[in-house]
């Protein structure tokens, strides 16, 4: 009987020309070009600093303006170098650029100062005091640091300025796989040295000089390079890799990186410069009282707040999702007299362990990661009543009893499945770095509407993570509350969310792990760079689009079947259109991470289900 009556409402739906509505996606810019200006430079050319900032940029009406590809593009070793013949950004046109900006009148900027002073993320942990000076035209030099003053004081010059930098504590690892020789045994020794204890100065004792002696002293004046050494015994010196030549240049790294820093906050706390904004990334950390741990607690001595007590600069876990910050935290603070910015939300974790770090690269607990970024965001914890709060965040940890993974993830299921009943805007969360498999995404995607969440992260290290998922949450549930949503920056929106559950879902924990294992076995290949040893990098674009169009199916046709919020007060959705994936591609030809162009099809009436059948 019940088989009957589904055939008999197929057969009606279809008489009457119902049933699930695919628009065809289509080629098309997100923006209108209507935006407020933004002049960005980027970390570097990686999709997270690129592609996803356009992206959510454009989703808050700004129009994102940015160098040349080439101008800020960082190159693996063995890849095509840049115009300017290295492996890393043309600094003195990065600078020129920014001035050829204020001259056409902009005032708000986004500029990362690893790109600016030293090139790009990856070559700011190769520093010698050398790599800091750049030569000029007619002749002579000048220090990076100078060219820095003289570009502030220009964009100081107009007072209608808005001028985020963006800056980053070095990593404990100096050395990048694939870069100028570095295999994955160096940067492991590299980090065991930088995790290694070091004695923790005292406030008043926190200067440059007392920083920079904890690089060779441990607790109790224990040598950090024996404990590294004793640690990763089984890595032992070639002609390459000599431990102490490159601890060496580690040290002097991280001094030249930290005095630019002292520099940059020296800068800003002239008057003049109450307009600009100051955040700091920790790029990935450790636990343990490592050679980071002085080095945060004297920038943060050094940061700013204004006459009226509000925080001018920032310093947060996460490196990779600063331009997301910095983007979401302009508009939040751009918001008009007549509705202006506040924002309520509760944080809800499943799996238990969110008093610990999500993972070895974090060094906080989830609790403490989440309780600064609300802060930054200006939202007001409500979780212990979270019924009462506006944004709703769902938080999916690593599990505390093994054996329970099933029962962790159905309950945060059914969390999100009771906001989606009840108009509750959300954000998820997925903290667990993949202890769930793939079970938890096809979970999801079976039973959730994903199209629907207001933002998803779950990539990368949870800081990451973190930043990320709140800079797209909160600034969307910003733009909700305010009723000022456009087509273009639904659409952009729509691309953020895709680009997040596609490649989390479908990429990192299934196409990523096959092409791994392909270019070692099949091709003899170094994953962290199709170039060293030269591989069949056509072979492995092939092994790419294949997997990406098995993997994704359910992910898109569960995103075509959503709804979305465009306004929340009268609350009111639209329905996806069609969503199609195109030129798949790696970056950095490495399999670490992909880019992808996302086609969306024009945005429909709700989709209604019917005896759960998806119909117009």
């Amino acid at each position: 009987m019940k088989k009957r009556f589904l055939s008999l409402l197929l057969a009606l739906l279809t008489l009457t020309g119902c049933g699930a509505v695919r628009t065809e996606p289509e080629p098309d810019a997100s923006g209108d070009g209507s935006g407020k200006t933004v002049a960005y430079v980027p970390l570097d050319d990686r999709p997270d600093n690129v592609e996803r900032v356009v992206y959510l940029a454009e989703s808050l009406g700004y129009a994102l303006t940015m160098p040349d590809r080439d101008l800020y593009r960082t190159a693996l070793d063995g890849q095509p170098l840049n115009e300017n013949g290295t492996q890393y950004g043309d600094r003195a046109k990065l600078f020129q650029w920014v001035l050829d900006q204020e001259a056409t009148g902009c005032d708000r900027y986004i500029l990362s100062l690893d790109q600016l002073l030293y090139g790009g993320l990856v070559s700011s942990r190769d520093l010698s005091p050398e790599a800091c000076v750049l030569p000029l035209p007619e002749g002579g030099s000048v220090h990076v640091s100078q060219l820095l003053e003289n570009l502030l004081a220009v964009l100081a010059e107009d007072p209608d300025n808005v001028v985020w930098l963006l800056d980053s504590v070095m990593r404990l690892a100096n050395v990048t796989v694939g870069y100028q020789g570095a295999r994955l045994e160096h940067y492991n020794w590299m980090r065991a040295f930088g995790a290694q204890p070091r004695e923790t100065l005292a406030e008043t004792d926190l200067t440059i000089e007392n920083v920079l002696e904890t690089y060779w002293r441990g607790p109790g004046g224990a040598d950090p390079y024996d404990g590294a050494a004793r640690q990763m015994e089984a890595v032992s010196a070639d002609d390459y890799f000599q431990p102490q030549r490159f601890v060496s240049q580690f040290i002097q790294s991280r001094e030249q990186k930290l005095r630019l820093s002292d520099e940059v906050q020296r800068i800003l706390s002239q008057p003049g410069h109450e307009g600009f904004r100051l955040l700091i990334g920790i790029d990935d950390s450790s636990l343990e009282d490592c050679i980071q741990k002085n080095e945060i607690a004297y920038l943060r001595r050094g940061l700013r707040t204004g006459a009226d007590g509000e925080a001018l600069d920032w310093l947060l876990s996460g490196v990779d999702d600063l331009a997301f910050k910095a983007v979401a935290r302009m508009y939040l603070d751009e918001s008009d007299s007549r509705v202006p910015w506040s924002g309520t939300a509760a944080v809800r974790y499943f799996g238990g362990a969110e008093d610990r770090p999500a993972c070895d690269y974090d060094f906080q607990p989830l609790t403490e990661i989440m309780a600064e970024h609300f802060a930054f965001f200006r939202l007001t914890d409500q979780s212990s009543n979270h019924l009462s709060a506006g944004l709703q965040i769902l938080v999916l940890t690593q599990p505390v009893e093994e054996g329970q993974k099933k029962a962790y993830y159905t309950e945060l299921i059914q969390a999100l499945q009771d906001n989606r009943a009840n108009q509750r805007p959300t954000v998820l969360i997925d903290a667990s770095n993949g202890t769930y498999g793939t079970a938890f995404h096809q979970a999801l995607t079976k039973e959730c509407e994903l199209g629907w969440l207001l933002s998803y992260a779950g990539f990368l290290d949870m800081a990451i993570v973190t930043g990320t998922a709140l800079s797209h949450g909160a600034a969307r549930y910003a733009a909700l509350n305010r009723g000022a949503v456009t087509d273009s920056m639904d659409r952009a929106w729509a691309r953020t969310l895709a680009d997040s559950v596609v490649k989390d879902f479908c990429y990192k924990n299934i196409v990523r792990n096959d092409l791994l294992t392909y270019i070692r076995n099949d091709l003899a290949g170094d994953p962290n760079n199709f170039w060293v040893p030269d591989i069949d990098r056509a072979a492995i674009q092939t092994r790419l689009e294949t997997g990406m169009d098995a993997a994704a199916g359910d992910v898109l046709r569960n995103l075509e079947r959503s709804n979305f919020a465009v306004s929340l007060e009268p609350y009111e959705e639209r329905g996806w259109g069609g969503t199609a994936l195109e030129d798949y591609r790696f970056p950095w030809d490495r399999a670490f991470e992909i880019g992808m162009d996302i086609q969306l099809g024009a945005f429909t009436e709700p989709h209604k289900k019917v005896m759960g059948l998806y119909v117009q």
